[in-house]
């Protein structure tokens, strides 16, 4: 279910206007589904089937997202532990990935969370969104520089830069706080804070960093990342 809040927002020369921000409600029912579980867990194991802890996961799957179903709809649901490991890509990295389980629920929460935030994004943000990407990214960077240097006859300058450690800089109840704006559903903003919360920046003084999943499987043409629920959150928080 939908509502609209009505904001009464006072414009410049002391005008005003009514600004209609949508908000949705009945967010938890749609996560903690049954059904839905099973649909998330279709999108997330496409690619990874040979992987040892996905085919553990398989061998007893129905006990398995019925015990995650349960755990999400009487609220009981914690969110496991980090596993951490070393990747190269191409500097040496420590990143740590959530269990298999948790990662279902990413994947549940992202696919309804998505189509409300998605169109409250800039047109030039490509990093982790279906259908963007890096490729589209240099695409349409490399079209503003012949524009802004008017086909390279004047200089043209572009700023580079990256949050260091992102997961470990941002500030969750800022994130939170963003969420909260559309998502009206105590319920889903518990279950939100409990996936948010599992993130801590230390871990026995270790810097962490949270693996970002790889579409590896028939991706959509310029698409490198598969979207699931914490880029969801690296895109709102930019």
């Amino acid at each position: 279910m939908e509502s609209l809040i009505e904001i009464v927002g006072f414009l410049k020369y002391g005008d005003f206007c009514i600004i209609h921000m949508k908000v949705n409600k009945n967010i938890f029912n749609k996560i903690a589904n049954l059904e839905h579980l099973f649909v998330a867990w279709n999108e997330f194991k496409l690619g990874k089937g040979s992987r040892p802890d996905v085919m553990e996961f398989e061998t007893n799957l129905e006990p398995n997202l019925f015990e995650l179903y349960r755990e999400i709809e009487n609220m009981s649901y914690k969110h496991r532990s980090y596993v951490g490991f070393f990747i190269t890509d191409p500097k040496r990295r420590h990143v740590h990935k959530a269990s298999v389980r948790d990662r279902i629920l990413h994947h549940a929460i992202f696919s309804i969370l998505n189509p409300i935030f998605e169109p409250t994004f800039i047109a030039y943000s490509f990093s982790c969104r279906e259908n963007k990407g890096s490729h589209k990214g240099v695409e349409m960077v490399e079209r503003m520089l012949l524009k802004e240097s008017r086909n390279n006859t004047l200089p043209c300058f572009a700023l580079k830069c990256d949050i260091k450690k992102f997961f470990d800089s941002i500030d969750h109840e800022v994130l939170l706080s963003i969420l909260d704006r559309k998502i009206r559903d105590m319920k889903a903003m518990w279950l939100m804070r409990e996936i948010i919360g599992s993130y801590q920046s230390e871990e026995s003084g270790i810097k962490r960093e949270r693996e970002r999943e790889s579409w590896r499987y028939a991706p959509p043409r310029n698409t490198d990342w598969k979207s699931y629920f914490p880029t969801l959150c690296q895109c709102l928080y930019e």
